[in-house]
């Protein structure tokens, strides 16, 4: 080996264990940083053509690594914005300028819009659910939106749809059609009531008055009236006719229930509301006392909303005072064939490489797309002991890279000297 080759080879040498210490360096700094994946170095030698009485010294080649398939262990928090991913999968995040990347960074807060942004400033991206749930652009980000939580203000909705399931009794006397309710007469007799609260466009509440009536063995008649047409003291009759009215017809042989072909629902207009379907498809009629079993309407009251709240296949819930949850989002995700050939970023994010493939958007829970945790954090996959350890590694390696470096020179000083 020459004396030049043998100052290369120690000048390579250390300029490879400084690289390697630089990304211990990073590691170390980095070992607290949400979603952070630890970088390393691939050392190869490179081999220069040689003959039997000389040695040509070719030094080393160095290659950083990024270890970003490797998942960082979950940190639980306090807050419902802080997401992490169990299983494969990044979160789509935005720049100010409109970019989109990759990151497994979640800690997401709530700016002063109302987007929610990680700790680097990038704004978590995600799909309207304004049209109801959406479907994925596989092979793009279109169609994604930031998530906002605040655009979710005071809201009412009215009833379109509820159920009303009760047991009819079997031993009730039958009333003459003069005195049913549907014919809205003072002398109008009944075999069972309930009401049902639903809401009209405002969020107002509007009772229903249900009148189950016999009217023949197996037959019954439903009416419904709206309680604010009541007479005081006495409901009939109504200031207004019914708002609906529907025969319900019985089968023994079908264990009380709803003969086949029976009407299984009683459809009306909510007053100052929209149309409203009552499933009535669980109605028996045994020899038993009138019991309900579920009756409920969808619908809400104006409330505020209170909180958030992410499900494990990402969709983000406004939480109202009075317990209501409205889709508001969900998040996207995305993956690449090669995770660990993406070009990492300034702010813990990443960007499609040559090598990592293409870019495929789904997500959380279906596919090779791994689950959602709110109110948890991927921690940082470093691991702070084997760092330290590597980092004297690198220390004596260096120093004997430095001694070869330094016998070469000492021994070109020697030559130099001689010809003098």
């Amino acid at each position: 080996m020459s004396l030049y080759g043998m100052m290369q080879t120690g000048a390579s040498g250390m300029n490879a264990q400084a690289n390697r210490l630089s990304t211990v360096a990073d590691n170390i700094a980095n070992s607290s940083t949400t979603g952070y994946k630890r970088a390393s170095t691939a050392f190869s030698s490179l081999i220069l053509p040689s003959s039997a009485g000389s040695y040509n010294s070719g030094a080393v080649n160095t290659n950083v690594r990024y270890s970003i398939s490797d998942a960082g262990p979950l940190n639980f928090t306090t807050s419902n914005t802080d997401l992490a991913i169990d299983g494969d999968g990044f979160f789509i995040v935005n720049d100010s300028g409109g970019s989109s990347f990759l990151t497994r960074a979640g800690s997401f807060v709530k700016d002063g819009d109302g987007n929610l942004v990680n700790a680097a400033g990038y704004t978590l991206m995600g799909y309207d659910y304004t049209g109801g749930p959406p479907a994925p652009v596989v092979n793009g980000f279109d169609g994604l939106v930031p998530v906002n939580v605040q655009s979710a203000g005071l809201t009412a909705t009215p009833s379109t749809t509820g159920n009303f399931f009760a047991n009819l009794d079997d031993g009730a006397a039958v009333v003459v059609p003069a005195n049913l309710p549907s014919a809205n007469a003072a002398t109008a007799e009944y075999s069972h009531k309930s009401s049902l609260v639903v809401y009209d466009n405002v969020g107002a509440e509007v009772m229903l008055d249900f009148y189950y009536t016999k009217t023949a063995d197996d037959n019954w008649e439903v009416a419904v009236y709206n309680r604010a047409d009541a007479t005081p003291g006495t409901s009939f009759p109504y200031g207004a006719a019914a708002l609906a009215t529907q025969n319900l017809v019985f089968d023994p042989a079908l264990s009380g229930g709803l003969a086949a072909a029976s009407p299984t629902s009683i459809s009306l207009a909510v007053p100052g509301g929209a149309a409203l379907t009552i499933d009535l498809a669980n109605m028996t009629q045994l020899n038993y006392e009138f019991t309900v079993d579920d009756a409920d309407a969808n619908g809400n009251a104006p409330s505020a909303v209170t909180d958030v709240e992410i499900s494990a296949d990402g969709t983000v819930y406004a939480k109202y005072a009075n317990g209501d949850l409205k889709p508001l989002y969900q998040v996207a995700l995305a993956n690449v064939p090669s995770p660990d050939n993406l070009t990492p970023l300034p702010g813990n994010v990443y960007q499609q490489g040559i090598d990592s493939g293409v870019i495929i958007t789904g997500f959380a829970g279906s596919g090779s797309f791994g689950n959602l945790i709110a109110g948890a954090l991927e921690g940082s996959n470093v691991d702070l002991a084997g760092e330290l350890t590597d980092m004297i590694a690198s220390q004596r390696s260096y120093t004997a890279n430095s001694k070869v470096f330094q016998t070469g020179s000492d021994l070109l000083d020697v030559l130099v000297n001689l010809k003098r």
